[in-house]
């Protein structure tokens, strides 16, 4: 313990030891001490010494503090030590200020011991399981180290963390930390971590980092807040910058509604702080990653589909219009809302309805487009009015119309100020800069709109008074053509480049445009002039815009001025330039140092004002048509001649082919359509079928019914012949009140009687009609042994009836001889008084009553069964003939449509028979000049072939 009082206390007598020494004693002493307190005194002396002796320290003692975190888990403080002495040795002390070279040798001292410790990757490994600790003196200086590795060696150490088991989910915990220096430091050592790895990227989106980031966020106070919130953006921004996957799953988790409340601005916006604004600009750059135009186009309208739905866009149009802003927060909203509108139609709509808050009020757009052409303005501003201007008419053709509208005569409004006017005063200003701009934004209003090219060639400027005005095109040519407009305006370079990337963009693809600009005498002079003079580098620039213009003017010209004909310009510019020439002034053009940066991405971007020279568009233009306009140029009047030959044939070719083409698409359509017709038609006729098998089947049903019930009246006839003598029991009387019922009796057995017989005269007078119908047929219900054997039927029932018709008669005159035998028995007995009818007659009497009596019953039963059964049989009867009537119209109009069908079968056949006929003279005259021809066996060989294939086809249905 002497030693350590020696070193950590008070100098003792004698000389003293170098640092290397104290530090080589200190590295024995915790490699050779026992006791636990021995080695953590040893551990924090060489922390005290490992600032000072950073090289000494990590050199000598770097295996053993490596060992003291293998073998010494449990004490929790001589791991703290271990772990600060090891980030000492490792990281660089950023509070001291060093110069260049000393700057560097520390940096290279921090990789090599990075290097050293990370070459075992099991020393990455038991860092992270250090980490799980909760102990804040282990945590945290665990944190501190990691980051510090990561930032020496970040690759290697991620690809350690990578292969970890849970290891960055281990990392991820530190977020959820009660501790704020824990969790604040855990937010720097996962940027460092997400840095360029989007495997790991993923790993952290998927381990719930935007939940709990946003959270932190609302914590701190979104954009008021601290540090904290600079810290959680950056490692968003880590996460979802170039990251496709994260950015969808940041959608799908509806994390881009919780950005809104970010950018609510009050009424007072003085006294923004310095981490306020770079809150503001960080979250701003966050949804500009998500809206980015180079992320796919699907995705990115999805995000700016979100964005309208929950409101951002809205918020962020608040800020665009609000005061007291600060120039950069403003200047980067602007950019936000440019690529949040920047090809969705809703979102630029919404945009065009926005209105500043003055009085009267005034339309966002034109509020920015007066910043653009104001010189007042800071540069970077005006580069990203622009942008915004042009991200406006991106695919919008809608809002194109109206900013050209507002330039057209019929439209212009004298009371105020219009994008249109304010287009027109930039594009013919003194400020350079303006020109340009103005002369790119109105390009972008033109960009791929033929119908608003040529609608601008309407637009008519008032030069000076007295004079009449002159178009807008004459305008932009008289100011690039006459010399006195260019030694006043035109003669700076970016004027001019301005100007011709607006002739340039306006003339392409519009024949009409390219006539009026060559109606102008001045124009072609002008051009050729500057192409063919030697100039310098300056100017190289624009006599390769000359090239291009003049070379649009061949491509695109409908030869309606005979002076400037297609094959005339060539030849001027044989004459005055040189073919050779003209093609290498036109590759000035993509050799431009500025040229290449232009292309790269849509928004502008550039130093200084005068790099201003190229528009992203305007790019794509050139690439489009550098090549097309060389091989113009190259062609001769013949090779031109010939390929136009070539392209009326090709389309004459073309059109025969899509007639044929229509014809069989039309025939297919009616042949699919005849198909399903018949496929319906079959579907009803079976079901017809069925139906009809169903009315055959329930026709015998009762036509078994009946011949039962025909059977079973047979028998009850003949039990009804041969009654049961039975023996009755004497009645020494008969009462009168008996022989009033008999009678009353026998009355209404007379009245059935009468109604039986009425009904049988009708039944009889229904057998007549139906017995005449059926001997003539009936139009459109055939004529067959379905209707005999209905009549025969209806005969026999009729037969049947007279039989019961005469049983009836029979029982009608037992009845009247019963009753004259009632009768004069009652008078006997009412007269003599001590007569007496004999027993046995009475009993006969009374039985032979009740027999008739349940007959009749009996009777009346079968009849009116009969009658219902024979109304069944004539429904049927109905029902079949309806649906045969039915069937057979159905096959009428199956009849006309095959007869149809055969017809333009028919007329199919004869075109292609003609057809035929034009090729075979075609290849007579093919052979005839000696070309080689496809042998006609193999055409026949294919055609047997095919009609081989139908007629399988046909034979399977």
């Amino acid at each position: 313990m002497n030693f350590f009082r020696g070193v950590m206390g008070g100098q003792a007598a004698g000389p003293q030891p170098s640092g290397a020494d104290t530090i080589q004693k200190l590295c024995d002493r915790v490699a050779s001490s026992t006791l636990l307190e021995d080695r953590r005194d040893a551990v924090r002396a060489l922390k005290s010494l490992s600032k000072k002796y950073r090289m000494e320290v990590g050199v000598q003692a770097m295996d053993h503090l490596i060992n003291i975190l293998q073998t010494d888990r449990s004490d929790s403080e001589i791991l703290g030590y271990a772990l600060d002495t090891l980030y000492n040795i490792i990281c660089n002390d950023e509070e001291e200020e060093q110069d260049e070279a000393s700057q560097k040798q520390a940096d290279d001292l921090g990789a090599k011991f990075t290097e050293a410790f990370i070459q075992n990757g099991e020393h990455i490994t038991l860092l992270l399981t250090l980490l799980e600790e909760f102990d804040f003196h282990v945590r945290w200086p665990g944190v501190k180290l990691l980051t510090a590795l990561l930032k020496s060696q970040c690759v290697q150490v991620q690809s350690v963390i990578l292969v970890s088991p849970m290891g960055v989910s281990r990392l991820m915990d530190l977020l959820a930390d009660s501790r704020e220096v824990i969790r604040n430091d855990g937010l720097l050592l996962l940027q460092q971590l997400t840095k360029g790895n989007a495997a790991i990227q993923k790993i952290v989106a998927f381990e719930n980092a935007f939940e709990r980031l946003l959270d932190i966020i609302t914590e701190e106070g979104s954009s008021d807040g601290g540090i904290v919130v600079e810290d959680c953006l950056l490692l968003l921004l880590n996460l979802l910058k170039n990251n496709s996957s994260n950015q969808n799953f940041f959608k799908e988790g509806s994390f881009i509604q919780r950005m809104r409340p970010w950018f609510e601005v009050g009424d007072d916006n003085s006294g923004w702080s310095a981490q306020k604004v770079t809150n503001l600009h960080l979250m701003l750059q966050l949804v500009r990653v998500m809206v980015s135009p180079v992320n796919s186009p699907g995705a990115t309208a999805s995000c700016q589909k979100s964005m309208f739905q929950c409101g951002l866009l809205q918020q962020l149009c608040t800020i665009l219009m609000a005061t007291g802003v600060p120039a950069d927060i403003l200047t980067e909203t602007i950019n936000t809302v440019s690529e949040v509108i920047r090809g969705s139609q809703v979102n630029q709509d919404y945009f065009a309805s926005v209105n500043a808050p003055s009085n009267p009020p005034r339309p966002a757009i034109v509020v920015l487009l007066l910043s653009m052409v104001s010189e007042k303005q800071p540069f970077v501003l005006r580069c990203a009015v622009l942008y915004c201007f042009q991200c406006f008419l991106y695919k919008n053709q809608k809002g194109q119309g109206e900013i050209v509208a507002t330039l057209l005569p019929s439209t212009i409004d004298t009371n105020s100020v219009s994008a249109g006017q304010l287009l027109c005063g930039g594009l013919f200003s003194v400020d350079s800069l303006s020109n340009w701009c103005a002369a790119v934004a109105l390009a972008h209003a033109l960009q791929d709109n033929l119908i608003q090219k040529e609608q601008l060639l309407r637009v008519q400027l008032a030069t000076s008074l007295g004079k009449p005005p002159v178009s807008l095109l004459q305008q932009c040519t008289n100011i690039l053509s006459q010399g006195d407009k260019i030694n006043r305006r035109g003669s700076k370079v970016q004027t001019r480049v301005g100007l011709l990337m607006l002739l340039c963009t306006w003339i392409n693809n519009c024949p009409i445009a390219v006539t009026h600009f060559l109606h102008n005498q001045e124009n072609v002079p002008f051009l050729t002039a500057q192409i063919s003079e030697n100039l310098g580098e300056d100017e190289r620039l624009v006599q390769g815009l000359c090239a291009l213009l003049l070379g649009i003017c061949i491509y695109y010209n409908d030869n309606s001025l005979e002076n400037y004909t297609k094959e005339k310009l060539k030849q001027l510019i044989e004459k005055r330039i040189g073919k050779e020439n003209f093609v290498e002034k036109l590759s000035f053009i993509t050799k431009h140092e500025l040229y290449s940066r232009a292309g790269q991405k849509p928004q502008p971007v550039f130093l200084s004002p005068e790099q201003m020279l190229f528009d992203h568009e305007f790019t794509k233009l050139v690439k489009e048509l550098e090549g097309v306009i060389t091989k113009a140029v190259h062609k001769s009047s013949e090779e031109e001649k010939k390929e136009e030959e070539v392209k009326k044939t090709l389309e004459q070719h073309d059109n025969i082919v899509t007639q044929y083409k229509e014809l069989i698409r039309e025939q297919d359509a009616k042949i699919q359509e005849m198909k399903e017709q018949v496929a319906t038609i079959t579907t009803q006729n079976e079901e017809m079928q069925t139906t009809v098998a169903q009315q055959l089947s329930q026709i015998q049903q009762h036509k078994d019914q009946y011949n039962i019930l025909k059977l079973k009246l047979g028998k009850d006839n003949q039990s009804q012949a041969n009654p049961p003598q039975g023996d009755g029991s004497h009645v020494n009387g008969i009462q009168m009140e008996e022989v009033s019922q008999l009678r009353e009796e026998i009355e209404e057995l007379r009245n059935q009687h009468a109604l039986l017989q009425t009904q049988l005269s009708d039944k009889e007078v229904l057998i007549e009609t139906l017995r005449s119908e059926g001997s003539e047929p009936v139009e459109g219900a055939p004529a067959g042994p379905d209707n005999t054997e209905l009549l025969k039927e209806l005969e026999l029932l009729r037969s049947q009836v007279q039989t019961q018709t005469a049983e009836i008669s029979q029982l009608k005159t037992e009845n009247q001889d019963l009753l004259k035998r009632v009768e004069t028995g009652s008078i006997d007995a009412a007269s003599s008084g001590d007569a007496s009818v004999d027993a046995s007659n009475v009993a006969e009497l009374e039985s032979r009553l009740a027999a008739q009596t349940s007959e009749m019953e009996r009777l009346k039963e079968e009849v009116r069964g009969l009658t219902q059964g024979r109304a069944q049989l004539e429904h049927q009867e109905a029902s079949a003939t309806s649906s045969v009537a039915i069937l057979e119209t159905e096959k009428t109009k199956l009849q006309t449509a095959l007869q149809e069908s055969k017809k333009e079968q028919d007329d199919l056949l004869m075109l292609l028979a003609d057809q035929d006929q034009k090729i075979l003279n075609l290849k007579q005259r093919l052979k005839d000049l000696g070309q080689t021809v496809e042998d006609e066996d193999d055409l026949d060989t294919m055609r047997d072939q095919t009609d081989e294939d139908e007629e399988e086809d046909e034979d399977e249905d």
